[in-house]
């Protein structure tokens, strides 16, 4: 299983708000596509708190800023990473294959439309399971390997096999 450490609220929104993409600025994921463990940072992105209002998606979700900081609180599959970048000179598009071009691939996707020559990759998240008890842990940057003992505690809580 790999790990991905979000910072608050967007850690959240992914197990418990319907966040289906994760935006980056590389392909942290290379060619990986499984169970990914989410980690909630330390640190919160107060500014995205507050920006979040922007997403109607978040009026699902619970108001009040999530709590949890320093643990994984759930575990998604990730099942794609693509690019997105501005290719028509108007606006930016999705290149994954199944996006109508000049379409964004969700909701969730930042598309980097006001910074023109800007691009970076969506993570394509699904069935999130959340944990019933978050498991502390000390993240780190990208996306990487979660060692077996964590590994167990989370797929106990989740009901899943190795």
């Amino acid at each position: 299983m790999r790990i991905l450490t979000v910072r608050q609220p967007w850690a959240h929104a992914i197990i418990h708000g319907g966040k289906d993409v994760e935006n980056r600025v590389r392909n942290v994921a290379g060619d990986y596509r499984g169970p990914v463990a989410i980690h909630a940072a330390l640190q919160r992105d107060d500014d995205g708190w507050v920006s979040s209002g922007r997403y109607a998606l978040t009026r699902t979700m619970d108001r009040g800023q999530p709590a949890t900081l320093g643990a994984i609180i759930g575990v998604v599959d990730l099942e794609d990473a693509h690019l997105v970048k501005q290719s028509n000179g108007i606006s930016n598009v999705c290149f994954d294959n199944h996006t109508p071009v000049g379409r964004i691939c969700s909701p969730w996707a930042q598309n980097y439309i006001e910074f023109p020559a800007y691009s970076g990759y969506h993570l394509v998240l699904a069935n999130p399971r959340p944990l019933k008890d978050p498991v502390p842990y000390r993240g780190a940057l990208g996306l990487r390997r979660l060692d077996d003992d964590t590994t167990a505690r989370i797929l106990a809580q989740i009901g899943e096999q190795a």
